[in-house]
């Protein structure tokens, strides 16, 4: 196998991943969808280690395994890809953490970040569809001139209730953004919020802020202002 400009080739990175394989972070991530048994915070210090390494990056997430694209993540050069190749691979990606991390880590980075998501924003496939939603979120709350948020707002209040759980989650974060960031369109979301009761009981830790989007934008607003 071919070896990266530091010497560590696929073959040792994957041996070292499956000796950090944890039962207990296995059975947590599982509950979430996700199929491997490596501590993030363990993944994250292997990548710290190895630093951006684009092939041995790619390398990784060309063995489809869990873990090991979770690490490439933390390794790839953002910048170093084109746009169909970053559209192939969120098709790719599957497994819940892969996905967010995809879109956060690497996407929201990319020159390529605003086309793609306009490209996966209407796709018929919910989990393409949810990574345009996440990158919508995003411009809502940091790059908004541009937007039509009452248009947004009409396909929320449409579409959110039945929506698959991932695009749900993507479509109500955005819900939520909107009505932290965006004064005259607060009380109208607050009340799509209200109408449609989406993750109204979703189980929430002591200290985390629901996702419920009423109270999650209520809090974040009071926080702002106290």
């Amino acid at each position: 196998m071919a070896e990266t400009v530091t010497g560590t080739t696929v073959a040792e990175v994957m041996a070292e991943l499956a000796a950090l394989e944890d039962p207990k972070a296995r059975a947590v991530n599982e509950k979430h969808g996700d199929d491997h048994g490596v501590n993030l915070t363990k993944l994250r210090a292997v990548a710290k280690r190895l630093k951006k390494q684009e092939q041995l990056a790619r390398d990784l997430w060309a063995t489809g395994d869990t873990a090991a694209r979770l690490l490439a993540l933390l390794i790839f050069r953002p910048k170093a890809f084109t746009r169909d190749e970053l559209d192939v691979m969120l098709r790719e990606a599957r497994k819940p953490k892969v996905h967010d991390w995809l879109v956060n880590y690497v996407v929201k980075k990319s020159p390529y970040a605003e086309e793609l998501r306009r490209t996966w924003y209407a796709d018929p496939d919910p989990v393409v569809a949810s990574a345009g939603w996440a990158l919508t979120a995003e411009r809502v709350a940091k790059l908004p001139a541009g937007l039509e948020l009452p248009a947004l707002l009409d396909t929320i209040e449409a579409e959110l209730k039945d929506a698959p759980e991932r695009l749900q989650w993507a479509m109500n974060h955005c819900l939520a953004q909107i009505g932290i960031e965006h004064p005259d369109h607060r009380p109208r979301a607050i009340a799509i919020g209200e109408r449609l009761a989406v993750l109204k009981d979703y189980p929430t830790p002591p200290g985390c802020t629901s996702p419920y989007a009423p109270i999650w934008i209520t809090e974040m607003v009071r926080r702002r202002t106290a």
